[in-house]
């Protein structure tokens, strides 16, 4: 069946601060999730998401690819303790045999992925639970060039050991391509030569043409997904379809770590699912009118990542469950009344740059911080610019982002 173009979320766990399972389900449909992945088969999780309408993917964690690789009946019991007591009243949909196995485990484990898959597959059909989708997710650096996506190809290491027995896998069984795909790395490496709008999906005039394809492209997002489908095809499977596992942008980051920004984050996560959601669906260059199944990462802001400051920080919503920045998962809520979040951004970066304090009172800790939106920091940000400046000539449109009033605005 033709799968649909809802886009899901990662609820990881690695915070000691975080909501209940039962209150991160209530959240998770708050936010217009109607998907969700977490990254092992936590009962408690599982049997808060019992009777709701969310399509689930579970995981096997990486420590037990090996054992499963070679043993069926560890892949058996592994179903029988973590898929049957739930389903079918969780909605359990796909089932991921490891996570970023190849970025993140031993080489030992590498070699285990697909015969572990083929033991997890062969279990569940004994159950009589084909629907469940088998995959595993890989991050981007399971390809050794990226760029022209024409030119992508998947490292020499694991191309033929590992990579094309796993697709031959994901053709046979009708699954997917899980793919971790965050556009934010390789710009934040290469900032000077990717413009920033053009890794947000809000330029309009950058364009760039594979010289090999002739595909034309407006974003990074899709440059990076279409290395992957052309390193596919070089192996001989065009046809694998791509599921988006992970997605997103970090709202905050280490000092030196440029662009990981509320702002830039909103932009990023809105217009993605606004891509991802658009009926028809828009695919990408390489693969028009295609739906790309996703899960925007993460849920929450985890304080126990390991890694650089945006690891912590890639989250929608804070622990205490209030939003980072608004978003609907739905796409159909559009930004504050319309307003540009882009656009907002550079003219809030402008009236703060002014000088006089003018931004002071809404940094993090400061008495108007909160509510820590956006709009709210633009508006605070616009009138104190007004009030100091007006005496010498100063603007009050901002573009027309911006309105005067003569009502106390606290009022609206």
């Amino acid at each position: 069946g033709e799968i649909s173009s809802q886009v899901g979320i990662n609820y990881g766990q690695l915070g000691d601060n975080l909501p209940s399972p039962e209150k991160s389900v209530k959240l998770i449909q708050s936010i217009g999730a109607k998907r969700v992945k977490i990254y092992d088969a936590n009962p408690d999780i599982l049997n808060a998401l019992r009777g709701t309408d969310l399509q689930v993917s579970i995981m096997v964690p990486n420590q037990h690819l090996t054992n499963i690789s070679t043993n069926q009946k560890l892949a058996d019991s592994w179903i029988q303790s973590n898929v049957l007591p739930f389903y079918p009243k969780v909605k359990i949909r796909y089932l991921l045999v490891g996570n970023e196995v190849i970025s993140s485990s031993p080489k030992e484990i590498w070699y285990s992925i697909v015969p572990a898959m083929r033991k997890i597959k062969n279990a569940l059909n004994t159950h009589r639970l084909n629907k469940i989708k088998v995959g595993t997710s890989m991050a981007m650096d399971v390809l050794e060039s990226s760029f022209p996506p024409s030119n992508g190809t998947f490292r020499s290491d694991i191309a033929d050991p590992i990579v094309k027995p796993m697709l031959q896998f994901l053709s046979r069984t009708k699954s997917f391509y899980f793919l971790d795909v965050y556009p934010y790395f390789p710009w934040s490496t290469e900032s000077n030569n990717i413009n920033l709008d053009y890794a947000l999906f809000v330029s309009r005039t950058i364009k760039y043409t594979d010289p090999v394809s002739n595909l034309t492209y407006s974003n990074l997002f899709d440059q990076m997904v279409d290395s992957v489908i052309f390193a596919m095809e070089k192996l001989g499977y065009p046809d694998v379809r791509i599921w988006i596992a992970e997605t997103g942008w970090p709202n905050a980051g280490d000092i030196d770590q440029i662009g990981a920004n509320i702002y830039n984050a909103a932009t990023y996560n809105r217009n993605v699912i606004k891509k991802l959601t658009a009926k028809p669906p828009v695919g990408t260059p390489a693969r028009p009118g295609r739906v790309l199944p996703s899960f925007i990462f993460a849920l929450y802001n985890e304080n126990l990542k390991p890694g650089p400051g945006t690891e912590r920080h890639f989250g929608l919503l804070y622990p205490n469950g209030s939003n980072v920045y608004g978003i609907d998962l739905s796409g159909k809520t559009p930004d504050s009344a319309g307003v540009n979040a882009s656009e907002l951004g550079s003219a809030l970066s402008y009236a703060c740059s002014q000088g006089n304090k003018t931004c002071d009172p809404i940094q993090p800790g400061k008495e108007c911080f909160k509510p820590d939106s956006l709009v709210w920091h633009a508006s605070y940000a616009f009138s104190s610019y007004w009030s100091q400046f007006k005496k010498t000539g100063a603007t009050c449109y901002f573009n027309g982002l911006a309105t005067p009033t003569a009502k106390d605005p606290s009022k609206f």
